[in-house]
């Protein structure tokens, strides 16, 4: 039985206005969130003379990946807008700082540099308008 298991509502993510010092605001409405992908390329380094015939592998390089969350999509909203929020963040191409906070004792954040490469908006006609937003990272994470 687990003791210190964590339940996932509560996590916050926020995204940097690229100032010095740099102040986050939360995102708004956001619902489900996955990543950082964090990963290590491998590459086969398999020789004739690798022991018994067995395949080896060296690690290169290292990744962020994508961050995918959806939320419920609020157009005006100073974080989602096309004109301040994650949709002009995607139209201008520009890298910011995002931070991902969990919501244990210590406020553990994970902050990483991304590009919004990905906002889908939905508006079905019996279920709420929503967006599906990605974000690619790019450089290393840092995690607290």
């Amino acid at each position: 039985m687990t003791t210190s298991a964590l339940a996932g509502y509560g996590v916050l993510l926020k995204v940097g206005d690229g100032g010095s010092p740099e102040t986050f605001t939360t995102i708004a409405e956001v619902r489900d969130i996955e990543g950082p992908e964090l990963e290590a390329e491998a590459k086969e380094v398999t020789s004739h003379d690798s022991p018994g015939g067995w395949r080896e592998y060296i690690t290169t390089l290292l990744s962020g990946g994508e961050v995918s969350f959806d939320l419920n999509f609020i157009p005006t909203h100073a974080t989602h807008s096309p004109s301040t929020g994650l949709v002009k963040l995607l139209r201008s191409r520009t890298l910011r700082n995002f931070r991902l906070v969990f919501p244990d004792v210590a406020a553990t954040a994970w902050t990483f540099a991304a590009l919004v490469v990905g906002f889908k908006p939905s508006g079905p006609v019996e279920d709420e308008l929503s967006a599906e937003v990605t974000l690619q990272v790019s450089g290393e994470p840092t995690l607290e």
